[in-house]
């Protein structure tokens, strides 16, 4: 009977787990900046800022840590952070968009140079002719050998 009574307890205490988990609350980056800067100011101590707040004393001190590291590497000049998954995945589809525009007119201009070539067609320069004295079926500039 001790066993299934520890085993109840057990799973009891796993449901307790499980319920602050889901229940905890998540702290916006305002509400941790408001929080860091009221213990900075030191109106009342850390200890009573945590309990009023509900939370660890070890959070705050973390998170005073992250806000005073980031405003000396700002102070710094260190502005470079590191992107985000969203951001990554959000900028490699922009890429391969961008890939995309670019090929189909690299392509067409690959083509156009292979035939000019393959034809013998010759560029010339397009100020020995201008262009009002080019007739319809000719393109102005371009001769054949």
């Amino acid at each position: 009977m001790n066993k299934k009574s520890g085993t109840s307890k057990d799973a009891a205490d796993k449901l307790v787990r499980g319920i602050k988990r889901k229940t905890r609350k998540h702290y916006s980056a305002e509400e941790r900046i408001r929080i860091v800067l009221a213990g900075l100011r030191g109106e009342e101590s850390i200890a009573a800022l945590c309990r009023r707040e509900a939370i660890a004393e070890s959070l705050y001190y973390s998170w005073s840590k992250e806000f005073l590291e980031a405003g000396k590497n700002r102070l710094a000049g260190d502005t470079a952070r590191q992107a985000t998954s969203p951001e990554v995945k959000e900028l490699r589809s922009e890429s391969a968009a961008l890939k995309e525009v670019v090929a189909e007119p690299t392509l067409e201009n690959r083509l156009l140079k292979k035939s000019m070539i393959g034809g013998r067609l010759w560029l010339r320069h397009w100020s020995e002719r201008p262009l009002a004295t080019s007739t319809k079926n000719e393109v102005p500039g371009i001769r054949e050998a």
